[in-house]
C-alpha cells in the first residue's frame, strides 16, 4: 500500500508506480469525489481517448414488456 502526506499547501504527490501504472501526465485534471471519509481523484480524460473503451461490451438488455 501506498501512503502520502498532505503538505502545508493541501497538495499531495501520487506515488511514481501509480502514476505509471494508470499512465498520469503532468496536467492532467482530476474530478475530485467525496465518500463519508475518503477521497476519491478520477484523472478526466478527452473524449477521443475514450473511443473504443466499452468494445465487445454487451448491449443486449431485459426490457419490460411495456418498453420500446
Amino acid at each position: 500500500m501506498n501512503t502520502v502526506t498532505l503538505s502545508s499547501k493541501y497538495q499531495v504527490v501520487i506515488p511514481k508506480e501509480i502514476r505509471e501504472t494508470i499512465g498520469l501526465k503532468a496536467g492532467v485534471s482530476f474530478e475530485v469525489i467525496s465518500y463519508s471519509n475518503r477521497i476519491e481523484l478520477v484523472p478526466l480524460r478527452p473524449m477521443k481517448d475514450l473511443k473504443g473503451i466499452l468494445k465487445g461490451i454487451d448491449t443486449n438488455i431485459m426490457r419490460d414488456d411495456d418498453r420500446i
